[in-house]
């Protein structure tokens, strides 16, 4: 029986992922009890529940992508794959007692700020309510993105992204087109290369791949990690400082990233022996200008006779085919009977920032076409009061896990509520919002991330690094520990009116 959803709530939460459910846990524990979430999917997990596409696994170590107050002392990879995490995420749900308090294919519809009354009117599919707080916990791998490619629609096979993985559809003995080179087309190529009669693998920029330094853990380390907790603790920190070090190149020294290459280079070397092959897997950037990768199957599998790369651009698709044109102006029909897009996210545009207005009744991908997101402290956003948006504006990461920074989000959003006290509106002053961001972009000036000689999704489209966080994550988790009510403007909230209705 599907729970119904309230008139009105302290706090909406939106998604059940990472950033979700960190939200709803620590919510709960600060006795701020009276929040729902609303996850559009039927299970949580978030991305971990939406992407199940052959190989997916998590590039950051297992003790690091987890939560640190929900240590898994049963990882059973260093590098674990998805359907593990799914299952800790879903682990952790049950041991907080949250899925009571989830609403379950709920897709939130839209968030307008009643100014008047000092409240969200949240829209769902399933109706509306209203709420005192409002959190933005979707994160920016939610969303596929697909390109705009001339004929795609009059395509007469089957296409679907890899956060979308078709598995009622067998590749075996088929035609297979792979777009896109990121980090999950290298996970799933390899599973495909061997099902595929023929794989062909479109790339537009080839990718750094470092070694993937995986091993599993056996049953004596699991249960040791269970007797002695501390051992798990020392691991996950030995693993935190290793990460940290990434930084040094990123952002400090890029000259030492050279070091890094050579050993990507290297790799490729000894598992491309084609020379002709190898060239066009060669990068032309630093190092980390984009994601680095980890693989130790994607080039044995483009260097096998059924596979082949393909960089000359992509001009048009037609019925059973793919046209590309190389510099010289030769065009080339790919036949094919299935593409896969592996393209990415809209992590530079969330669909959510559509949907959401603040108290101008303009949305947040109004307010940030101009100068490109921006939120104060990569949580709170002038204009918009009473929202906090978790895995915000340059809260992304190169380098280290990403649920280091929210928890840290999540304990500022929270001394924040705690430091305005009840019945109360706030929202950053665009003055403290605009030097904290202002900071930032000085700070990543000078990284490999904006000098790397690359275009990332990392930059929007005015080639603003609006996604990464610039410096060591220590650094952000200082600056978040205690909210300063001084960058605010706050005010009493209105009582709520018996007129106002979802």
């Amino acid at each position: 029986m599907t729970t119904p959803l309230p008139t009105h709530v302290d706090t909406a939460i939106v998604g059940a992922g990472f950033a979700g459910l960190c939200a709803a846990i620590k919510l709960d524990e600060a006795g701020r009890s009276d929040f729902v979430v609303l996850e559009r999917n039927t299970e949580v997990g978030g991305t971990w529940e939406a992407n199940s596409y052959p190989g997916c696994a998590c590039d950051v170590p297992s003790h690091l992508y987890s939560f640190s107050f929900a240590p898994n002392p049963d990882w059973h990879h260093a590098f674990s794959r998805q359907p593990q995490i799914f299952d800790y995420l879903k682990s952790v749900a049950t041991r907080y007692r949250l899925y009571d308090r989830i609403h379950f294919s709920t897709a939130m519809t839209g968030a307008d700020w009643d100014d008047s009354a000092g409240l969200w009117v949240v829209s769902t599919s399933r109706g509306g309510f209203t709420a005192n707080h409002l959190i933005l916990g979707a994160g920016g791998l939610s969303d596929p993105s697909l390109p705009a490619i001339a004929g795609i629609e009059t395509f007469a096979g089957t296409t679907f992204h890899s956060a979308t993985w078709d598995h009622e559809h067998s590749l075996t003995g088929e035609r297979v087109a792979v777009i896109g080179t990121g980090a999950s087309a290298i996970q799933f190529v390899p599973h495909v290369q061997q099902q595929a009669a023929q794989l062909t693998v479109f790339q537009r920029t080839a990718p750094w791949v470092l070694p993937r330094r995986d091993r599993a853990y056996g049953r004596f380390e699991r249960r040791l990690n269970r007797l002695v907790p501390g051992l798990q603790r020392a691991v996950r920190a030995r693993m935190y400082a290793l990460r940290e070090l990434w930084l040094v190149g990123f952002a400090v020294r890029p000259s030492i990233l050279r070091y890094a290459e050579k050993i990507a280079l290297r790799h490729l070397s000894k598992q491309v022996p084609d020379p002709v092959l190898r060239a066009k897997l060669t990068p032309k950037f630093r190092l980390g200008c984009k994601r680095v990768l980890l693989s130790n199957d994607y080039y044995p599998a483009l260097s096998q006779p059924n596979a082949e790369v393909v960089t000359d651009r992509i001009v048009e698709i037609r019925r059973h085919a793919i046209v590309t044109e190389s510099d010289a102006g030769d065009r080339v029909e790919h036949p094919v009977d299935t593409i896969i897009f592996g393209t990415g996210f809209q992590v530079t545009d969330p669909p959510s920032a559509h949907v959401v207005r603040g108290s101008s009744g303009a949305t947040l991908a109004e307010q940030w076409q101009a100068s490109g997101m921006a939120a104060h402290r990569g949580t709170t956003i002038a204009g918009f009061p009473n929202l906090y948006m978790l895995v915000g504006p340059n809260t992304g990461l190169g380098h280290n896990s990403i649920v280091l920074m929210i928890e840290a989000q999540v304990g500022y959003l929270i001394d924040l509520m705690r430091k305005a006290g009840p019945d109360t509106v706030l929202a950053p002053t665009q003055t403290a919002q605009d030097a904290y961001n202002g900071e930032v972009q000085r700070k990543l000036a000078g990284t490999v991330w904006n000098t790397g000689g690359c275009q990332s999704w990392y930059l929007d489209a005015n080639g603003r690094n609006t996604t990464l966080w610039p410096t060591f994550t220590f650094e952000f988790m200082r600056e978040l520990r205690r909210a300063d009510l001084a960058e605010y403007d706050v005010r009493p909230r209105v009582t709520l009116p018996e007129t106002i209705s979802a």
